[in-house]
C-alpha cells in the first residue's frame, strides 16, 4: 500500500510520520529517526522505540492503520515502530482521517482474524472519523456476513452499528438472524436497538464494547439513560426475567442448575439493571423482591441455583450503582443460598458494594429502619438515644439497641442478663443466628452512613429540612450519629445557621424546604472553627469522624508554580500493603503494584463531586534485596482531572473546587501518613538504595495538616491530665518530662528523641494501644490512633522510672544512638 496518500492530511510533523511510515511498508528500510539529516546507514536499534510523542493524533490513526493493514516481510524498523504504535495506543486515542477509516475496514474486511475484534476496532475508527464517513457498505457488508456466519453471537450493539453502514437490508438480515439465535429478552433487545437514532445506538454500542473489559463509567451509563426506548426496555426486561424464575419456582418451566439464563441474557439484563439503579427506578424494590430469591434458590432441595451467573451479574451491577434496597436484597438472599460457596464469594462482593454505596450519597442515605424503633431519654425535637428493637424468646426477651454500634442483650421479665441464656440456644436457635446478623447489618448500615456523610463534602450534597428531620435526626438508626455533626441550615436566603443537634433542645423554626447541608470549616472563620472545637471538647462530644477538627488543604505558592500537578507528597517511602488497603477502605481504585510486566507503577484514582471531578496519586513499586515480607512503594505528583463530555481532561490545580481539591489532598496526606516507614520505629536503622536518609529526614521533619490539628487537640486536653505538670508542647514535639529523662515525641510520626543528646528511643507499640473513651483514658473528639499512640507513649514516659520492658529500660539508661 502506498503511503504517500495516507500521510496527506497528518497535521503534526509529516515528514517524521511520513519516515514512519516507510519504515512499516518498504522492507528495505533500516532507520526511523526524526533527524533528517542522520545518516542514512543508520539502523534501526530494537532496543529504543521511535519517539510517537512527536505525532499527531491523526498521524498515529495513520500509522495503526497501515501498521495492521501491510503484509510483508518482518524487519527490525518495522518491528520497532509497529511495538511503539501498539503501546501509544494503550494511552491515546488516535484519530483516523476519511481515507484511514476506509482503508481500516477495507483490511478489516480483508483478513477475517477475529470477527469480534475486527467489530469492536471498526466501531471504534467510527466514532474517531475527523471527517465525513466515506462509503463503507462494502466492507461493512463483508464484516457483518462473516460474523453471522460464525454462529457465535457477542457485541450485539455493535454488529447492528457497523450493519446499518451496509445499508437497510443488511441491517434488517442481521436483526432476523439474531432475534433467532437469542431469547425473548435479547430478541427485544435487538428491535430497541436497531430502532434508535444512530447517535443512542453509538452510546450503547460503545458500553457494549467497553463493558466486555472495564466497567465504562458513569457518563456512559448516563448516556443510555436518557434514551426513553432503551429506558422502557430496561423494566420490561427485567420484569421478563422475573417471570421467567417465578414459573421455575412454579413448575412452569423445568429446574436446570444455572440455566435460566443464557450469558447472552445475562450481559443484557446486566447493563439493563445498571440504567434502572441509575436512574433509581422506584419499580426495582418490588422487583427484587422476585428476581433475587428466583435466581438464588432452587425450587428443589438441591443446593445449585437457578442462575448464579445472574446473581453475580445482579451484585457486580450494585458495585457501580448500588442503593440500599439491593443491598438488603442481596443479604437477605445470602442467608437463603444453599451452596457452600456462594456466600462467600457474595460477602466478598458485598464489601465493595457497601464501599460504593458510600460513596452514592444521593442514595446512601435513605437507611432502612429494619424494624427499629426510636427511644428517647431527653426532650425537645432533638431526642438523645438511638434505636431499639425487641424480640421474645420464650419468656425471655431479646433487646437490640443502637449507639454507636448495636449491641445485643437479653432480658427475663424486665431484668438485663448477663448472656446468652441456655434455654434461648438451645430452642431458638434460628432466632439467636438472626439477631446476631442483624447486629452486623446495623454496624455496616451505620458505618454506610457514616463514610456517604464524610463523602458529601465534595458533592455538597444539600438536604430539605423536613426530610433531614424525619429520615436522619428521628431515624433511629442514624439519629446517634447525625446529632454529633454539625449541620448547616439556612434560616434565610443566603443566611445559614450551623448547629449541632447533640447541644440542642430545640432545632431552628424553618419551612421543611429550607435547605440543610453539612458544616465544613473550609467555609467558616477562625473564630467559629475555634468555637465548635471548644464545644465538642468541654461536652466531650465525639464526632462520627473529624469535622470541627478537620484539616484544611489550601493550594500553596508551590503548586501554583508547577500549576496542574502538586509535590506535596512525592517522593515518600511506604509500606505499600498498607497503602493500597487505605486505597480500597476509602473508595481509591488502583491497580497493584508488584515485580510483574507493568505492575511498577500505577496512578490512584478516585472520582469526587458526583463525578464531575478525579484525582490520581502516582506511585511506584520499589525493588530491595532485603525488604523480606514486607514491600514497599515510593510515591509522586498528585493531579486533578475534569469531566468535559464524557472525557477525562487534566485540570490546573488552581482551577479544582476548594472542597475537592482539600478533601483530595486530606486523603493522600492520610495515605503517606499512615503509611510511610517514617512512623515505623523498626524502620530506623534501615536504608534503601535511592532513598537516602528518607527516616531521619522525615520521623523529625515538619507536621503535616493532619499532625497540626494534633498539636491543637493536644493543646486542648493536656490540662486535664494526670501528667499535665509533665507535659508541654514546644514546635512539632510534645515534650515529657520523666523521671529519668526528658523526652520529645514528634506529633507526625509519634517517634521519641531523649534529651540530652536528642538520642532516638525506639517504642514497639502493643497491637491495640490507645486511649478510648471509658476505663478512665482520655477523652478525644475524634478517633485518631496516631494521636492515641502519642498519648500513650507519653503515660509510659512521664513514669519512666516504672517501666518494666527491658527493650526499652536498656535505652533510656545507656541513652541510644540517632540511627544513621
Amino acid at each position: 500500500m502506498p503511503y504517500d496518500t495516507l500521510v496527506a492530511g497528518t497535521s503534526a510533523n509529516d515528514a517524521y510520520t511520513a519516515r514512519l511510515l516507510r519504515a512499516l511498508t518498504d522492507p528495505d528500510c533500516t532507520f526511523y529517526g526524526a533527524d533528517e539529516d542522520a545518516d542514512a546507514d543508520t539502523f534501526a536499534d530494537a532496543e529504543a522505540q521511535p519517539d510517537l510523542s512527536q505525532v499527531s493524533d491523526e498521524a498515529l490513526g495513520t500509522l495503526l492503520v497501515v501498521a495492521y493493514a501491510v503484509d510483508g516481510p518482518v524487519t527490525p524498523a518495522r518491528t520497532a515502530v509497529a511495538s511503539a504504535v501498539e503501546d501509544a495506543i494503550r494511552t491515546r486515542q488516535p484519530a483516523y482521517t476519511p481515507d484511514a477509516c476506509r482503508r481500516m475496514f477495507e483490511a478489516l474486511a480483508e483478513r477475517r482474524e477475529d470477527r469480534g475484534w475486527a467489530l469492536l476496532l471498526g466501531l471504534n475508527v467510527l466514532e474517531h472519523c475527523t471527517g465525513q464517513l466515506p462509503d463503507l457498505s462494502v466492507p461493512a457488508r463483508t464484516l457483518v456476513g462473516s460474523w453471522l456466519e460464525a454462529g457465535t453471537i457477542r457485541g450485539t450493539y455493535v454488529l447492528l452499528t457497523i450493519a446499518e453502514l451496509a445499508g437497510e437490508g443488511t441491517l434488517r438480515a442481521a436483526v432476523e438472524r439474531l432475534a433467532d439465535e437469542v431469547g425473548p429478552i435479547v430478541a427485544d433487545e435487538i428491535a430497541v436497538v436497531a430502532g434508535l437514532p444512530p447517535a443512542e445506538r453509538a452510546v450503547l454500542s460503545a458500553i457494549e464494547r467497553e463493558h466486555r473489559f472495564i466497567s465504562p463509567g458513569t457518563f456512559s451509563w448516563q448516556q443510555a439513560a436518557d434514551s426513553p426506548a432503551y429506558v422502557a426496555f430496561t423494566r420490561r426486561a427485567l420484569e421478563a426475567a422475573a417471570d421467567r424464575t417465578d414459573a421455575i419456582r412454579t413448575g412452569g418451566i423445568p429446574y436446570r442448575a444455572d440455566k435460566a439464563f443464557t450469558d447472552r441474557e445475562v450481559t443484557s439484563l446486566g447493563q439493563a439493571l445498571r440504567v434502572a439503579l441509575l436512574r433509581d427506578e422506584p419499580w426495582l424494590h418490588g422487583l427484587f423482591e422476585r428476581l433475587l430469591p428466583g435466581i438464588a434458590l432452587a425450587p428443589t432441595a438441591a443446593k445449585t441455583l437457578p442462575s448464579q451467573a445472574l446473581l453475580y451479574e445482579v451484585v457486580r451491577a450494585a458495585e457501580e450503582f448500588p442503593t440500599p434496597e439491593l443491598v438488603t436484597a442481596i443479604r437477605t438472599v445470602r442467608r437463603t443460598v444453599r451452596h457452600a460457596g456462594v456466600p462467600r464469594q457474595l460477602d466478598k462482593m458485598l464489601k465493595r458494594v457497601d464501599a460504593a454505596l458510600a460513596e452514592r450519597t444521593e442514595v446512601a442515605l435513605r437507611l432502612p429502619r429494619m424494624d427499629f424503633e426510636p427511644t428517647s431519654t431527653g426532650g425537645g425535637s432533638t431526642g438523645s438515644a438511638g434505636g431499639i428493637l425487641r424480640r421474645t424468646a420464650g419468656e425471655y426477651q431479646a433487646v437490640v439497641t443502637v449507639a454507636e454500634t448495636a449491641t445485643l442483650t437479653w432480658e427475663k421479665e424486665g431484668r438485663p442478663l448477663r448472656g446468652l441464656p441456655a434455654p434461648v440456644r438451645r430452642d431458638h436457635p434460628a432466632l439467636v443466628k438472626e439477631l446476631r446478623e442483624l447486629v452486623k447489618r446495623v454496624d455496616a448500615q451505620l458505618v454506610t452512613l457514616v463514610r456517604a456523610l464524610e463523602g458529601s463534602f465534595t458533592v455538597d450534597a444539600v438536604h430539605p429540612f423536613g426530610g433531614w428531620r424525619t429520615d436522619l435526626i428521628g431515624h433511629p438508626l442514624a439519629r446517634t450519629l447525625v446529632r454529633r455533626l454539625i449541620w448547616e441550615i439556612e434560616v434565610a436566603p443566603g443566611e445559614w445557621r450551623a448547629v449541632l443537634p447533640e447541644a440542642v433542645d430545640h432545632l431552628p423554626d424553618v419551612p421543611d424546604d429550607a435547605s440543610v447541608r453539612l458544616w465544613h470549616p473550609l467555609r467558616s472563620d477562625l473564630d467559629d472553627v475555634r468555637a465548635w472545637r471548644e464545644l465538642l471538647t468541654e461536652r466531650c462530644i465525639q464526632q462520627p469522624f473529624k469535622q470541627a477538627f478537620r484539616e484544611i488543604y489550601l493550594l500553596t505558592p508551590a503548586e501554583e508554580e508547577t500549576r496542574v500537578h502538586s509535590n506535596r507528597f512525592a517522593a515518600h517511602l511506604v509500606h505499600y500493603r498498607r497503602m493500597y488497603a487505605l486505597f480500597r477502605a476509602r473508595g481509591w481504585r488502583s491497580s497493584r503494584l508488584g515485580p510483574w510486566d507493568m505492575g511498577d507503577g500505577a496512578d490512584a484514582e478516585r472520582i469526587l463531586a458526583a463525578g464531575a471531578w478525579r484525582v490520581r496519586f502516582a506511585h511506584y513499586w520499589v525493588e530491595w534485596a532485603d525488604i523480606g515480607d514486607d514491600e514497599l512503594a515510593s510515591t509522586d505528583q498528585v493531579r486533578f482531572d475534569r469531566r468535559v463530555e464524557g472525557v477525562w481532561r487534566e485540570a490546573p490545580l488552581a482551577d479544582v473546587p476548594p472542597l475537592v481539591f482539600s478533601e483530595a489532598m486530606r486523603d493522600v496526606d492520610l495515605f503517606v501518613g499512615v503509611t510511610s516507614v517514617a512512623a515505623d520505629p523498626e524502620w530506623a536503622d534501615r536504608t534503601v538504595e535511592g532513598h537516602p536518609g528518607y527516616w531521619r529526614r522525615t520521623a523529625f521533619g515538619e507536621l503535616t495538616a493532619g499532625a497540626e490539628v494534633r498539636r491543637e487537640v493536644l493543646e486542648r486536653i493536656l490540662p486535664r491530665l494526670k501528667i499535665a505538670d509533665r507535659c508541654s508542647l514546644d514546635g512539632r514535639f510534645l515534650v515529657v518530662r520523666g523521671d529519668l529523662r526528658t523526652y520529645r515525641i514528634h506529633l507526625g510520626s509519634a517517634n521519641v528523641l531523649m534529651q540530652p543528646n536528642d538520642a532516638y528511643l525506639c517504642i514497639v507499640p502493643a497491637r491495640g494501644t490507645g486511649t478510648g473513651k471509658g476505663g478512665g483514658k482520655v477523652f478525644l473528639p475524634f478517633e485518631d490512633e496516631r494521636l492515641s499512640l502519642v498519648l500513650s507513649k507519653a503515660f509510659l514516659l512521664a513514669a519512666d522510672a516504672k517501666i518494666t520492658d527491658e527493650s526499652i529500660r536498656v535505652q533510656i539508661e545507656r541513652g541510644a544512638r540517632w540511627p544513621e
